[in-house]
């Protein structure tokens, strides 16, 4: 798990770099991807309002983090308190991490003559999609292991969906380039997996310690 979140992280500094130095096919990639999309919901108002619903209630950042604060609360009554406590680090973290780069890297968002959304701060990382990578890893590492097979599965796929969902969202509504999204998806991976996998350590020292 740490392996995976250092390579998630190493292929977000890489991508940030690209973006900061401009790199020119990829500047280019975005801009075609966020031209066809923006066009597809110029032209189809009913999809763009379905999918305004989704961004800005069903995936909005606010509703994520409310997600991550009942979770923490949860495990705090049922007496985990390392677990929700790690919880909680972790979304303060992701917090500090996102708004540090869209004020370090301030790149501008997609501009539009017929906008259908608007946003605020830089572009880059995505806040939707690294919030929901965040929110979704953390609860799925919160499933209980006695979980039924089913239900696993099932928290599988509603993440998936959610953290493919709204970032494509993102980019339909034309407030985010392509670039700004896959970075929110690494960031939001590297940060879960590491705090994962050093909560673990913490709690294997605290065994061998007692």
């Amino acid at each position: 798990m740490r392996w995976a979140g250092i390579g998630c992280a190493l292929l977000a500094a890489v991508l940030t770099a690209l973006v900061v130095a401009g790199w020119r096919p990829l500047h280019s990639y975005d801009d075609q991807v966020a031209r066809d999309l923006h066009g597809h919901a110029v032209a189809h108002p009913g999809v763009t309002h379905a999918v305004r619903i989704l961004t800005d209630w069903v995936w909005d950042t606010w509703t994520m983090r409310a997600l991550a604060a009942a979770a923490c609360l949860a495990l705090w009554w049922r007496g985990q308190r390392e677990r929700a406590l790690w919880v909680g680090l972790t979304m303060v973290v992701a917090l500090v991490v996102q708004q540090g780069l869209k004020a370090l890297v301030g790149r501008p968002r997609p501009q539009w003559p017929d906008p259908v959304d608007s946003a605020h701060f830089a572009a880059y990382p995505s806040g939707h999609a690294m919030t929901a990578t965040v929110v979704c890893g953390l609860l799925l590492w919160l499933l209980p292991r006695q979980a039924p097979q089913w239900a696993v599965r099932s928290a599988w796929a509603a993440a998936a969906v959610s953290v493919l969902g709204v970032g494509f969202t993102r980019i339909y509504l034309g407030v985010h380039w392509l670039s700004d999204v896959v970075g929110g998806w690494l960031l939001g991976a590297a940060l879960v997996a590491l705090a994962v996998s050093w909560s673990g350590r913490q709690r294997g020292s605290g065994s061998a310690g007692r």
